[in-house]
C-alpha cells in the first residue's frame, strides 16, 4: 500500500500546481508588460506560481519514489489522472472562468476507462 501513496501524492500534488500556476497567470501581467518600465505586479500570484513551481517539483520526489514499487506501464497511467482533477476543479471552480463542455466530460470519460484497462491487474 505504501507505493499507492506515493503514486497518490504525486498525482494530487501535480494537480493542485497546475492549477496554482494556473491561477497566478491569470493574475500576472503579460511577459510583455513585464518589460515596460513602471509595471508593477502583485505579491500573491508571484508567491503562488513559485509555490506552484515547488509543488510540482515536490510531486516528481513523490513520483521517483512510486517508481520504486510498481513497473512503470502499470503506474504511468495513473498520472493521467491529473487530467481529470484539474478538468473538474477548472471547470468546478468558478474564479478559474473555464468553461464546461460535453466533449471535454467524454474525453475525462475516455481517460478514466483507459486507466481502469491498463492499470488494473490482468
Amino acid at each position: 500500500m505504501k507505493g499507492y501513496g506515493w503514486v497518490t501524492g504525486s498525482v494530487l500534488l501535480v494537480s493542485m500546481a497546475q492549477l496554482m500556476m494556473r491561477w497566478a497567470m491569470l493574475q500576472l501581467p503579460e511577459l510583455t508588460a513585464l518589460a515596460a518600465a513602471g509595471i508593477s505586479f502583485a505579491l500573491l500570484p508571484a508567491l503562488m506560481l513559485l509555490t506552484g513551481l515547488g509543488t510540482y517539483g515536490l510531486s516528481m520526489l513523490c513520483w521517483i519514489q512510486a517508481l520504486r514499487h510498481f513497473p512503470l506501464n502499470r503506474v504511468y497511467p495513473l498520472l493521467s489522472l491529473s487530467y481529470v482533477l484539474v478538468w473538474l476543479a477548472a471547470v468546478g471552480l468558478p474564479f478559474f472562468h473555464e468553461s464546461f463542455s460535453w466533449r471535454g466530460l467524454a474525453g475525462i470519460a475516455v481517460i478514466i476507462i483507459g486507466v481502469l484497462c491498463i492499470a488494473r491487474k490482468p
